[in-house]
């Protein structure tokens, strides 16, 4: 069994080589790194028209949808706070409807802060737009640039507590939040003070939201499961091709029998 190929999630935005600047699919060298070193082949999925989708799934073994700016606050019907980033457009759409045929086809995926925040909106959940707001404080995001370690209350039986126990402490800034859970999905993770830290989707093979930022922590846990489920489901379906394979050979030695 080779590595399972991985997709992770960019955007497109200006680059720089040399005295060229160019539109460049942008993603950090976090994500390729920790799918790299927990087994996966990393590979950048810029925003691509909704007919590419299917292909894209087909041809993926697991899924990492990236971090980034924030939702567009029109998708789950509220205007723009202040605090609330530009919205990418091209990169919302892109997102929910990849995400939406992740879940429909069963495909495992590990969803990071925005990541997280699209998994609930494509499953009609709502987002708290700036967190100060609600709990008082920017203990969340309490420098503009730099993570701060937290805390986490981890439910035991979830797919998530299985690989990181009842509590951890894991990297994190964000100033948005979950709000109105979507259908579907199980909150499984909270912070001290009650925000929601980690979603999981019922009945998927392997679907999880994380609010914080596992590929710049130095715990490769939660990539090496999902690079593990990645490869047990890559293995299921080789058998089922080979039959398919062994099926058509047989059909067609009888035919030249036959003939």
């Amino acid at each position: 069994m080779g590595r399972p190929i991985i997709g992770i999630t960019g955007e497109l935005d200006a680059a720089r080589w040399g005295n060229w600047i160019r539109e460049a699919v942008i993603s950090p060298v976090s994500y390729t790194r920790a799918v790299e070193r927990a087994g996966g082949t990393p590979v950048i999925l810029p925003p691509v028209p909704a007919s590419s989708v299917p292909a894209l799934i087909a041809g993926m073994n697991g899924l990492v949808l990236a971090g980034g700016r924030d939702v567009d606050p029109s998708l789950y019907d509220e205007a723009p706070h202040e605090q609330t980033d530009i919205p990418d457009h091209r990169r919302d759409r892109f997102e929910l409807i990849l995400t939406r045929a992740a879940i429909e086809a069963d495909l495992p995926f590990l969803a990071i802060g925005r990541g997280m925040h699209i998994l609930n909106v494509a499953r009609g959940g709502t987002l708290t737009q700036h967190l100060p707001d609600r709990i008082g404080n920017e203990s969340h995001k309490p420098d503009p640039v730099k993570m701060t370690i937290h805390d986490l209350q981890i439910t035991a039986e979830s797919t998530l507590g299985r690989v990181l126990g009842q509590a951890a402490q894991v990297p994190a800034a964000h100033h948005q939040a979950v709000n109105r859970i979507g259908a579907g999905l199980l909150t499984v993770a909270w912070t001290p003070d009650q925000v929601v830290e980690a979603l999981e989707v019922q009945g998927h093979r392997w679907g999880l939201g994380v609010q914080w930022n596992p590929e710049d922590g130095d715990d490769p846990r939660l990539f090496e499961a999902l690079i593990s489920v990645a490869k047990t489901a890559t293995q299921a379906a080789v058998p089922a091709q080979s039959e398919v394979t062994s099926s058509r050979s047989k059909r067609k030695r009888h035919a030249a029998r036959s003939s």
